[in-house]
């Protein structure tokens, strides 16, 4: 997978020196770390990122606010902010995941 990125000659060989030092099982597992530091680092990546999945279609509204750390009402304006339109109805089990996350916020129970 990372084969076809191109990578200069100096950064491929730092990747491949950095899995020989036993500290990452390999190449991947190292860049895997490195995107999770840099999105606990930058929380606008993080909203950039979860809009973007939402707009592919790969996150729903409530899933792209938790993962972003944002609430759904900051989310929605993320969303509005970068013009990327959604359905104003959600599906029963959006609403569900909205409400059980709405809960968490306020340190509600949410067993059921």
């Amino acid at each position: 997978m990372f084969d076809a990125i191109k990578l200069s000659p100096h950064l491929r060989d730092e990747l491949s020196a950095l899995a020989e030092t036993g500290l990452y099982d390999d190449e991947e597992a190292f860049i895997a770390d490195a995107v999770r530091t840099l999105l606990a680092a930058r929380p606008d990546l993080r909203e950039a990122l979860a809009c973007k999945l939402f707009e592919r279609g790969t996150f729903s509204l409530g899933r792209a606010a938790e993962w972003s750390g944002l609430d759904i009402e900051t989310m929605k304006i993320a969303l509005h902010r970068r013009g990327i339109t959604r359905v104003a109805f959600e599906s029963p089990g959006e609403i569900e995941t909205m409400a059980r996350h709405a809960l968490q916020m306020a340190g509600r129970d949410t067993r059921d």
